[in-house]
């Protein structure tokens, strides 16, 4: 050392890491040299060695040289970085917990079945993308006549957030919610092309699915009751029509389709949220069940 400098021998020596390695740093502009010897040699400040060994306990993090660069020239804060760093590795950390869920929904299952799941599970691989694609499909579906609040609600239990911690089951769920909104039968449904006043059916329906709550949590089959005869009505308002037994006999073979289909859906939607609450949708085909319960047709 001279003067307060340090020769690349020197530095790398007191780093106790090879001249080649403290050669790539100096070239890749994270140690700056203080100038130059009458031989021509590199020399470096007296920071050097601080600077040095702030840069190897950066590295070993993993971090790229872009990003330590960053930090070593004053450009971004230690804290900003380690902010950063902790988003991208929950970001990655969230890629490779949802491809375990997805090979472990892949492994425990016949050959036919694999097939059939690798289709379905291939959909949601690009989470952020999967996600904002299953939003608009809804958003697609609803009629464009209701308030914001409504399709807002309608839409938040429709589309759940992918499961942070996934497992094969909840993976599998989410990928099948995303096959069965692609379903021609949702779109169909859900643009109550019947309808003139569609806010209003959309409100008098939610009403009367809100009747069959308790029925729903208790697990009580669908049966004639106030919620059937709420949602029978609303539908009949919404066809111009007046509800009585030839019209719920129509309402049933109308819409027993939708008891197989949303059905599935909204048990998917309990599967990837983890809960048995009744959402307006299980509410909803709870009602359109009770259609053909006995003594429906009062």
């Amino acid at each position: 050392m001279t003067q307060n400098t340090w020769s690349i021998g020197e530095l790398a020596s007191s780093a106790d890491l090879p001249v080649k390695t403290v050669r790539y740093y100096s070239d890749s502009g994270l140690l700056p040299e203080g100038g130059r010897s009458a031989g021509g040699h590199r020399r470096y400040g007296a920071d050097a060695l601080e600077r040095l060994r702030l840069i190897r306990r950066l590295r070993a993090l993993d971090l790229p040289v872009a990003t330590i660069r960053r930090v070593v020239n004053g450009e971004s804060q230690l804290a900003e970085l380690v902010t950063g760093e902790l988003e991208q590795v929950q970001s990655r950390l969230d890629r490779l917990r949802w491809q375990q869920a997805t090979l472990q929904a892949l492994d425990d299952c016949s050959d036919t079945e694999r097939l059939r799941r690798l289709e379905v599970l291939a959909r949601v691989q690009r989470l952020p993308h999967a996600h904002s694609d299953l939003l608009r499909s809804w958003e697609g579906m609803l009629p464009r006549s209701l308030p914001g609040s409504l399709a807002a609600a309608v839409i938040a239990q429709a589309v759940p957030d992918p499961p942070r911690e996934p497992t094969p089951e909840t993976a599998l769920a989410y990928a099948e919610m995303h096959a069965l909104a692609a379903h021609p039968g949702f779109p169909k449904y859900y643009a109550a092309s019947h309808a003139r006043d569609k806010a209003s059916l959309y409100a008098e329906l939610i009403d009367a699915c809100a009747l069959a709550h308790d029925a729903v949590a208790g697990g009580q089959a669908p049966q004639p009751g106030a919620a059937l005869d709420a949602f029978a009505g609303a539908c009949a308002r919404g066809r111009g029509e007046t509800d009585g037994p030839g019209f719920r006999d129509f309402l049933a073979d109308a819409l027993r389709w939708t008891v197989p289909l949303f059905g599935h859906y909204w048990r998917l939607v309990a599967t990837v949220t983890g809960t048995a609450r009744p959402t307006e949708g299980s509410m909803h085909t709870w009602c359109v069940a009770a259609l053909t319960a006995p003594g429906s047709q009062r």
